[in-house]
């Protein structure tokens, strides 16, 4: 329902609400361990029925997209919606893409079995790339343990619980930096930048870790300005994934894939991002305790490589409408030799940025 020129923007809104969310949730957790009796984890967990209880409600008043009225054969009442979306009559133009998607993703029976066709090798792989690379930046283990990672470092459990406030503060404000400059800069840049950004923090706060700490774990007394330090770098980790991989890794999948596979393909790109999550988050802890400062250094390894594979894989998609959004493969220089003019007819026009 986006308009391709603040799609991006508006669509990083998504982003903004689960850092907005785990910044609620480290807040409500710095000031529930402060309960005496220490059965404040038990608000803590409960507390999750609230947001489950708005996303039910909400659900119930969701209207309809345009898109989904098409597929369900009510063509006057998607025109009027698309109309009171766009805020302009005149919208024939757009309107006769999406009967014409429709009509087209409405002739494939299996799009599970449409994913593995020549001209889908692209989207698949998009589809399982971006989310794994985005776990393998290492932000889901900082942002999970947090409070463990801050009290290994010297912090009190009090303290380390504010730390992870500092850093839920940091993830909301680098987001809403993502929001304003996605469509003005291009996803591209935002990937490159917050990957450089990531990679030299990395790098800084293993080298401080491993200073200190060394390889048996003992920093023996820590000076308060030292943690301070690795607390800022980490920080600054958070906001370079906060405006990169962590708004894109959800934005760029979402509005790269033609109707016809777009629930299969994002399926699979969520379901890889859960299941990537669901193993760094398992296995985490014994790999700090076995790589110690080393396991900074195991992330920045592949935030090198995931940007390697933007460079060379993914085209930039700012400015291009999602119905449009073939023509960006056609003129690749990798994906052109699996996605040709006989795929996607040509464009109406509009300028590949």
């Amino acid at each position: 329902m986006a308009p391709y020129k603040f799609r991006g923007a508006l669509n990083i809104g998504f982003q903004l609400s689960i850092t907005i969310g785990i910044l609620v949730a480290n807040v409500l957790n710095y000031f529930f361990a402060k309960i005496h009796g220490g059965w404040g984890w038990r608000l803590s967990l409960g507390g999750a029925m609230v947001p489950a209880l708005i996303i039910t409600v909400g659900s119930l008043v969701l209207p309809d997209t345009p898109n989904s009225m098409i597929e369900r054969g009510q063509h006057d009442e998607a025109r009027e919606k698309l109309r009171r979306v766009r805020g302009v009559d005149d919208v024939d133009e757009e309107f006769n893409d999406l009967v014409a998607a429709s009509e087209a993703s409405m002739k494939v029976e299996h799009p599970w079995r449409n994913l593995l066709q020549r001209k889908y090798r692209p989207h698949i792989t998009m589809a399982v790339m971006i989310p794994f690379f985005q776990q393998l930046t290492g932000i889901n283990v900082v942002m999970f343990y947090a409070p463990v990672l801050f009290n290994t470092i010297g912090f009190g459990s009090n303290a380390s619980l504010m730390s992870a406030v500092i850093n839920g503060v940091v993830n909301v404000v680098a987001t809403m930096v993502s929001i304003y400059g996605v469509d003005k800069w291009g996803r591209r840049f935002l990937f490159f930048e917050g990957g450089f950004q990531m990679l030299i923090r990395q790098a800084v706060v293993a080298a401080c870790i491993g200073a200190k700490f060394g390889v048996n774990g003992n920093p023996g007394e820590l000076p308060k300005w030292y943690a301070i330090v690795v607390v800022f770098f980490i920080c600054i980790y958070v906001a370079g994934f906060a405006w990169s991989w962590g708004a894109l890794g959800w934005l760029v999948p979402s509005e790269i894939f033609p109707l016809e596979i777009r629930s299969a393909a994002q399926s699979i790109n969520v379901s890889v991002n859960m299941l990537f999550t669901f193993i760094l988050a398992q296995i985490f802890l014994t790999m700090l305790c076995h790589l110690k400062f080393g396991i900074f250094l195991f992330f920045a390894f592949f935030v090198v490589l995931m940007s390697m594979f933007v460079y060379y894989f993914l085209p930039e998609t700012k400015g291009i409408p999602i119905e449009e959004m073939g023509q960006v493969w056609k003129t690749h220089w990798f994906w052109s030799r699996y996605v040709t003019d006989e795929d996607y007819p040509k464009a109406r026009g509009y300028e590949m940025t």
